[in-house]
């Protein structure tokens, strides 16, 4: 037990270590992809200090919840990207290591964030808001769909038995978990607002998403706001690779943990490389079209239920 909750305190450093180094390598990527020089892999973390530094400046009619909102976000995507296995699954919060938990303290922190979006009153934080929820109602039930698919055939959601399950060998080759991997990737970019459903380095109002939402946050606010906006693209990472790439990961039937961490850095460098890689070579798309997007990711999670369905013969 004392192991596993030294486990569960590096893994929960370490995803908050490696979280803006995963955002300095993609922008680091994407600026070389363009013949640009680009910041160095350190500038996030001097970001987050200067922010830390300045002073906060609020609205005059901003509520409890607006200066809440920062710490309660923070606190549920942190938690989230701890609960993800990213070097072993010997962890001390195994046991709540569960998808549809994961699902909720998502939107958790999104509820918050769309709540201070409108509290100020702004127009453009409204809009903001009200996109997110859109996008959140396509992206939640397609993110359901894939998690019911990879349950059929673990017969678990929780993600220690699902790691532990593709790394056994009894998996083979299945259309449905590729369709499934598909959906997660596209729901992916959707929930971390990267192109095509936005920008996040964009400052033109009526095109923002969540930049939008964050317009009026300041100093440690606005600093809570962007970590925990990293550690969201690190866990969706994280995710993808504990679900679909679980190989050196240390999971009960064995593993180094060093294997384990070093696997993981890969990981971490191949998908921010392949997302630079794929925002360079996509233009933003228009905000009534990211209903088409992400209904084809809910088409193809749905398939790949069907398929696991079938194939099992329920």
């Amino acid at each position: 037990m004392i192991t596993a909750i030294l486990y569960q305190i590096v893994q929960m450093l370490l995803v908050l270590a490696l979280a803006p180094a995963l955002t300095g390598w993609v922008r680091l990527v994407k600026a070389r992809l363009l013949g640009r020089r680009g910041p160095s892999l350190l500038q996030p973390y001097r970001d987050l200090l200067r922010l830390l530094r300045k002073e906060v400046v609020l609205a005059h009619n901003a509520s409890w919840l607006f200066r809440a909102t920062p710490y309660a976000m923070f606190t549920a995507i942190w938690l989230a990207a701890g609960l993800v296995p990213v070097f072993t699954t010997q962890l001390a919060l195994a046991p709540a290591a569960d998808l549809i938990a994961l699902i909720a303290l998502l939107g958790t922190a999104r509820f918050f964030l769309a709540l201070a979006g409108m509290d100020i009153g702004t127009g453009f934080g409204g809009i903001g808001s009200s996109r997110e929820m859109m996008i959140a109602a396509l992206a939640e039930p397609a993110m359901l769909m894939m998690v019911f698919s990879v349950a059929v055939l673990v017969h678990s959601t929780s993600l220690a038995d699902i790691a532990a399950f593709m790394t056994s060998g009894m998996v083979g080759l299945r259309v449905s978990l590729a369709l499934a991997l598909i959906a997660l990737v596209m729901v992916a970019i959707a929930e971390n607002a990267r192109i095509p459903i936005d920008n996040p380095a964009t400052h033109l109002e009526l095109t923002m998403v969540h930049e939008a939402m964050v317009l009026e946050y300041s100093g440690r606010h606005l600093a809570l706001v962007e970590a925990a906006a990293m550690l969201k693209l690190l866990l969706y990472v994280a995710l993808i690779a504990c679900i679909f790439v679980p190989w050196g990961l240390a999971t009960g039937q064995g593993g180094s943990l060093l294997a384990g961490l070093l696997s993981f850095l890969a990981k971490l460098a191949v998908a921010g490389a392949g997302l630079a890689l794929f925002e360079t070579s996509v233009a933003k798309m228009r905000v009534f079209r990211v209903g088409e997007f992400l209904g084809g990711a809910l088409l193809l999670s749905l398939l790949g239920a069907i398929f696991l369905y079938v194939s099992r013969g329920v």
